[in-house]
């Protein structure tokens, strides 16, 4: 049964939104839509148009019988930093202030639609680049690192702390915590990495950059690359920070325990 023009862009739109990264063919809505192909690609064009003029993202077209239209997850700098922005006075609130000087997080993480801004604002900054996993170890990291892999299609990796009898056999490696300068120990299941896979490291938080360091010393285990690394936040640091070169969204500049006040600002990604 043939569908109509407003139908046919509605759940083109929805099908392209739900695939990011996939290269889908001219063929494939064709027959799911019972049009020709001429049709096809003068909605493509709209919706091409629409996604460009709203930031959604870019409609990426390949030429050629084995082609087709891709699309691509993209948030503009402005938008991002209107983002950030907000993120810098939500977090700036004096009762985020935890004993010992720490930032409550788990309320803004466990926000979806944050969430769903946080992974898009991550995954534009490496739209060009193959990425086969993402990864983060198992705290709050987690879903950032799933908003993260819907944008760029790619799985997502845990590392733990503990092994679980369910991971299977393990590779682990010891690290030294930046704050704390105490050796720690994380795991990855062996199934979960292919060699050569190039992976993107992203976390919640960064102080001395350990746990991310620890990261990168698996990722070498496994004989695979870092891409990049991307944190939610990063705090100011006295001592010697392990990683030099990372992304952070926000930074978190000053914390006095006494007056109870936190200043947050933005971070690395937009230098």
């Amino acid at each position: 049964m043939k569908v109509r023009r407003s139908e046919r862009l509605i759940d083109m739109t929805q099908y392209l939104l739900e695939h990011p990264h996939t290269l889908i063919s001219l063929t494939f809505f064709a027959k799911r839509y019972s049009s020709a192909k001429s049709s096809i690609s003068e909605d493509l064009g709209i919706i091409k148009r629409t996604f460009k003029t709203r930031g959604t993202g870019i409609l990426e077209t390949i030429p050629g019988a084995a082609g087709g239209v891709r699309f691509i997850p993209e948030i503009s700098t402005e938008q991002a930093k209107e983002i950030v922005d907000g993120l810098c006075e939500r977090l700036s609130e004096q009762d985020r202030l935890l004993p010992g000087g720490y930032v409550y997080l788990s309320d803004l993480l466990g926000e979806p639609d944050l969430l769903r801004q946080v992974g898009q604002i991550i995954a534009s900054k490496y739209k060009d680049q193959k990425i086969d996993a993402v990864m983060t170890v198992a705290t709050k990291g987690v879903p950032i690192a799933q908003a993260v892999s819907y944008h760029l299609n790619a799985p997502f990796v845990i590392v733990r702390r503990d092994s679980k009898i369910t991971e299977g056999s393990t590779v682990s490696v010891n690290y030294v915590s930046g704050s704390s300068q105490r050796i720690e120990k994380m795991e990855l299941s062996k199934r979960s990495l292919k060699r050569g896979s190039r992976v993107l490291v992203v976390d919640d938080f960064m102080k001395g950059g350990g746990t991310v360091n620890g990261m990168k010393g698996l990722i070498e285990e496994f004989e695979a690359e870092l891409v990049g690394i991307t944190v939610f936040a990063e705090s100011t640091f006295s001592g010697r920070r392990v990683i030099d070169e990372y992304n952070s969204l926000l930074c978190v500049k000053d914390v006095d325990t006494h007056t109870k006040t936190i200043k947050v600002v933005p971070g690395t990604y937009f230098e």
